[in-house]
């Protein structure tokens, strides 16, 4: 990259595999079916989460979206968390085109939904004034707080709360291999309990495009009618299928060296005067950190002096900082960035 940038995962490139392989890749008519790498990478993303098949989709909001479409009915309600992304950062989709209402929930500090809260926000189905609750929604690993991962034995519990009450439970998992390489198990651990699935290739995994919804193969020739209703039929989309093979095959196994270099820079930029940091909160590539009541700046004013060194950061509020490491954050970077702060700070 021509800069450094830790605004979030999103900035990242494609790497150069993933430019050789969309400049080879073989093509058909995905809204045939016949578009071989395409459904190559679909069945690669369900083996790899275990379920039964794949859907290829533009994003991650995309993704989310044609799953609760597939589930949920006009007027049903799903619930999710108050700081989850499909409630604050998706445009009210869910709502805006399929009719379904959010009832969300406090999320607590660990990312999780307190099983009390899921169980009174779950309607009487026998009142006919209520909507009908259809769904559940997690959020793995979970970044309205900071990036929490959810462990396999959780969402088990959150499974057989849904299915005591016959409802579906959907996993946002746009960065689902980082929460499993938080926790060190296997990413499909961490999502057996749930009917659909979505992950991000274009995060962590560095594809340039695209998303992925497992689950059932019934459950996602439903979503595929959804994609399509959406406008999100594709043709010849091998050419970006081909970046998300090489994102799963190469990027999932490298997606601790994000976590370290997360690490790496928590602990270098906790040790400044001015800059507080809950080092036990950094789990996977985000690190949180707020400017101290004695600092003279704001969090915009401080990254205006960092963009001038060619360094961009996500602030959040007066004072705080979003910082967020992927592949093109090496440790040398990170060292980069935490002499620029200190010259600021000093």
């Amino acid at each position: 990259m021509d800069r450094i940038d830790l605004r979030s995962d999103t900035v990242s490139w494609p790497t150069p595999a993933m430019r050789e392989a969309m400049a080879t890749a073989r093509v058909g008519d995905d809204v045939y079916g016949e578009d071989p790498t395409v459904n190559e990478l679909e069945a690669l993303a369900a083996e790899t989460l275990g379920k039964e098949a794949g859907l290829f989709v533009v994003s991650g909001t995309m993704a989310n979206l044609v799953a609760l479409l597939a589930h949920c009915g006009r007027g049903d309600e799903a619930i999710m968390g108050d700081r989850c992304h499909t409630f604050l950062y998706e445009v009210g989709s869910i709502a805006a085109l399929g009719g379904i209402q959010p009832r969300t929930i406090p999320v607590q500090a660990d990312g999780t939904f307190d099983l009390d809260d899921i169980r009174a926000a779950i309607r009487d189905s026998e009142d006919i004034h209520q909507p009908t609750t259809r769904l559940i929604a997690l959020e793995n690993a979970q970044c309205g707080v900071g990036g929490m991962p959810l462990t396999a034995a959780y969402t088990a519990e959150v499974g057989k709360l849904a299915e005591e009450f016959g409802l579906k439970l959907h996993i946002d998992g746009s960065r689902i291999f980082n929460a499993a390489a938080a926790l060190n198990c296997p990413a499909r651990e961490l999502v057996e309990a749930a009917d659909s699935v979505s992950f991000c290739l274009s995060k962590g995994l560095c594809a340039p495009v695209g998303a992925m919804v497992v689950g059932s193969r019934e459950f996602i020739s439903r979503a595929r009618r959804m994609r399509k209703a959406l406008g999100g039929g594709m043709r010849q989309a091998g050419v970006l299928a081909a970046a998300g093979l090489v994102a799963m095959r190469e990027m999932i196994g490298r997606i601790h060296e994000d976590h370290a270099t997360a690490r790496q820079l928590a602990e270098g930029l906790a040790r400044l005067p001015g800059i507080e940091i809950d080092l036990e909160r950094v789990r996977i590539n985000m690190v949180i950190m707020r400017l101290a009541d004695s600092v003279p700046y704001t969090a915009d004013e401080i990254a205006a002096r960092l963009r001038e060194r060619g360094i961009l950061v996500g602030g959040r509020g007066e004072r705080s900082f979003r910082l967020v490491t992927h592949y093109w954050i090496t440790p040398a970077v990170v060292e980069q960035v935490i002499a620029a702060f200190e010259e600021i700070l000093a």
